[in-house]
């Protein structure tokens, strides 16, 4: 934007050959006003799904800037979210990039970190659910975004995370890189760990010729993106290992089919669930704890189910004569 005065400085410019510097670099090399544009680094942090509400209605704003100018012209585009009480952080350019990477790969880190602890549970016999009840309970941790599952997905945490990991690789933060890429693996593994749980399950029945029902398509509720599912992800490895997948989502089916073709689609639940050998959950959507488990029951051959997701009421669908098995709890 052009500042229309003398550049002031409002902080010191910070080290480093972050993306920023290069790109304002370039807009006052390229553009006619020249040193008088100013490029303020406004990260967004909207979640899909609620990305409407997220814009008008953010927790916090950061403008990375380094200018008076720039701040008081992004202070009156947000005036009416400012005024509102919403914060803004006021930084330079460089800070503001590595705190929207930063916050991402926070949550891919404690997504990470949970999942290994679920990991644990798994071979000591705990339960993981009770585990986030009491850390979550400390306000230093908080339980948001702490459930197990198969891994963190979608269009950007992934590609946040390995940004972020490569960043500190180049800025020569070794360890802070070997941490990131620590997280990577283990979210990475998450399809391995979810099929060991699937042939646990069926025990002596094998995967190989198994009629199995995937809840869940898109890489989380509310939207039909597949990108990075770990859903479809988990039916395609299904599907590879001799299964007979057929996949289930409220939204995804058009765009999961377009992905994954080879798999067998319906957007009708209690059908989904006809002639199952086994039910795996992949996509928390309210739909399936919504469902009623005494009518799914007498549908599915053998009413098996792997909740990968760790939503459902394991009692109530063992009641209704289903065998259940999560991520991180034990069976009962």
């Amino acid at each position: 934007m052009p500042s229309g005065a003398a550049r002031a400085e409002v902080r010191r410019p910070p080290r480093g050959g972050l993306c920023p510097t290069r790109v304002t670099a370039l807009a006052q090399r390229l553009a006619p006003a020249g040193e008088r544009v100013d490029v303020v680094w406004n990260p967004e942090f909207l979640r899909e799904g609620r990305a409407v509400e997220d814009t008008l209605r953010p927790d916090r704003l950061i403008a990375g800037l380094t200018t008076v100018e720039a701040e008081k012209a992004i202070r009156a585009v947000y005036a009416p979210i400012l005024d509102a009480g919403v914060p803004l952080f006021v930084t330079d350019p460089q800070t503001a990039e590595l705190a929207k990477g930063a916050a991402n790969t926070f949550l891919g880190l404690k997504i990470s970190y949970i999942n290994a602890v679920a990991d644990m549970c798994d071979a000591a016999g705990g339960d993981i659910s009770q585990i986030v009840d009491i850390l979550g309970i400390d306000p230093r941790i908080g339980s948001g975004g702490m459930r197990p599952g198969i891994g963190y997905d979608g269009g950007c945490l992934p590609k946040d995370v390995r940004a972020f990991t490569a960043s500190a690789r180049q800025l020569g933060a070794d360890k802070a890189a070997t941490l990131l890429r620590a997280a990577e693996e283990i979210n990475e593994s998450r399809t391995d760990v979810a099929m060991d749980l699937i042939r646990g399950a069926l025990g002596d029945r094998r995967v190989k010729h198994a009629k199995i029902t995937v809840w869940g398509a898109a890489f989380k509720p509310g939207t039909n993106d597949v990108r990075e599912s770990p859903a479809l992800a988990l039916a395609q490895a299904l599907q590879q290992a001799g299964a007979t997948v057929t996949v289930h989502d409220p939204q995804a089916v058009a765009t999961a089919m377009t992905r994954n073709p080879e798999l067998d689609y319906t957007d009708d639940l209690p059908a989904s669930v006809d002639g199952a050998d086994l039910v795996v959950l992949a996509t928390e959507w309210p739909e399936y704890q919504q469902a009623d488990p005494r009518e799914l029951a007498g549908r599915a051959a053998s009413p098996l189910l792997v909740d990968c997701r760790t939503i459902l009421d394991p009692e109530s669908w063992r009641t209704a004569g289903w065998t259940v098995h999560q991520l991180g709890r034990p069976g009962k």
